[in-house]
């Protein structure tokens, strides 16, 4: 599939669509229609207008430069670390406060309500802190005893 379009970064950095007549959109911003189950499916490049400009259906389709320029920026957006496991937490109500190993390396977290845990599709878990980070768990079963022990509590 060819692409009707080209991306490129402007002085501040910000990301500049050119759309197939040539119209240049600055400021575009990389959003994932399924960024948890189908992260390279469906991706839409929205103005700075809230409107969507290009639908990208598989992220495969195009070429490196303008990916690597879309994974640079997706990277930013969807920080999610994972949660590789769980050393303790203040209580077992809510508000709680956990410590936890992550792949980006130690941290502590506020768990506002056992609300903010949602279970994804096999298996999977995504934790929002209160600060609005959002760790992932793959697969809850793959954690050590005493991770899942601690998790099952809030479950």
């Amino acid at each position: 599939m060819a692409i009707d379009f080209q991306l490129e970064r402007d002085a501040f950095g910000a990301l500049v669509l050119i759309d197939a007549h040539g119209e240049r959109h600055a400021g575009v911003v990389p959003v994932r229609a399924f960024p948890l189950t189908a992260p390279s499916d469906g991706l839409s490049l929205v103005g700075s207008d809230g409107r969507e400009r290009v639908w990208i259906d598989h992220m495969t389709q195009l070429p490196t430069v303008v990916r690597e320029l879309l994974d640079a920026e997706l990277a930013v957006r969807d920080f999610a670390p994972t949660l590789l496991r769980l050393h303790r937490v203040s209580s077992f109500g809510v508000p709680s406060t956990w410590t936890v190993s992550t792949d980006r390396g130690d941290t502590e977290f506020v768990l506002k309500a056992e609300e903010d845990i949602r279970r994804l599709a096999g298996g999977a878990l995504l934790i929002a802190s209160a600060s609005g980070v959002q760790f992932r768990i793959p697969d809850a079963k793959a954690l050590d005893r005493a991770s899942r022990k601690l998790l099952e509590r809030f479950l």
